[in-house]
């Protein structure tokens, strides 16, 4: 389920705050932080549980039914907003302005072992299963990657969103990078990039044809 805080109800986005802040909270104690029935609480909880933005234990202390105290999901956790790109672009060019060597071999150790990673799903498949698989390996990695057939018996492999936008706008070892290792994994293919979201298109295309 895609979720943007922003969009979510009130009710349902205060007691993500709620939690975000306090850790974990029965309904009880979110009700009282937000001024609503214990009621209305779990009417809101519900929801969110089933999106699987919610995980919870059930805690027992004396007699009586436990207590089930909830706490954000790793989703959850996910909606709340971060600075990694930002720091990333900053720790790099601090990199690239004391030893752009350093730049260019950390680089090319991230495309090695994307490399090592992608040959273990790709081993043992045709030229068609491999380029198929590696759009999926694109995708999981957050690309929005597909693989279209060419009349040619080629694909296009397009790559609808780059997951590293702010470091390849300022590094081009990024993009050098991603060439290099689709290239790697796909050896008996020609390799072509047609098209590049830091250039101003949409998407990052790559024509793929077998030798």
């Amino acid at each position: 389920m895609d979720v943007v805080l922003p969009d979510l109800p009130p009710a349902r986005r205060a007691i993500l705050i709620a939690l975000r802040k306090r850790g974990e909270a029965r309904a009880d104690d979110l009700a009282e932080l937000l001024g609503i029935t214990a009621s209305a609480a779990r009417q809101q909880l519900a929801p969110l549980s089933a999106a699987g933005l919610l995980e919870h234990r059930d805690v027992r202390a004396g007699p009586g039914r436990p207590r089930r105290v909830y706490r954000l999901s790793s989703a959850a956790d996910a909606l709340f907003p971060k600075a990694y790109g930002e720091l990333t672009t900053e720790l790099l060019d601090h990199v690239g302005a004391e030893d752009p060597a350093l730049l260019e071999r950390a680089f090319e150790a991230r495309r090695r072992t994307r490399v090592a990673q992608a040959a273990t799903r790709l081993e043992g498949r045709g030229f068609e299963g491999r380029v198929r698989e590696l759009a999926r390996i694109l995708d999981e990695a957050g690309y929005l990657a597909e693989a279209t057939p060419l009349p040619d018996g080629g694909y296009r492999l397009a790559e609808h969103n780059c997951a590293i936008l702010a470091v390849a706008r300022r590094h081009g070892h990024a993009c050098t990078s991603e060439l290099g290792f689709l290239q790697e994994v796909l050896p008996d293919a020609d390799v072509r990039r047609v098209a590049h979201i830091v250039s101003g298109s949409t998407a990052c295309v790559y024509e793929v044809r077998p030798r």
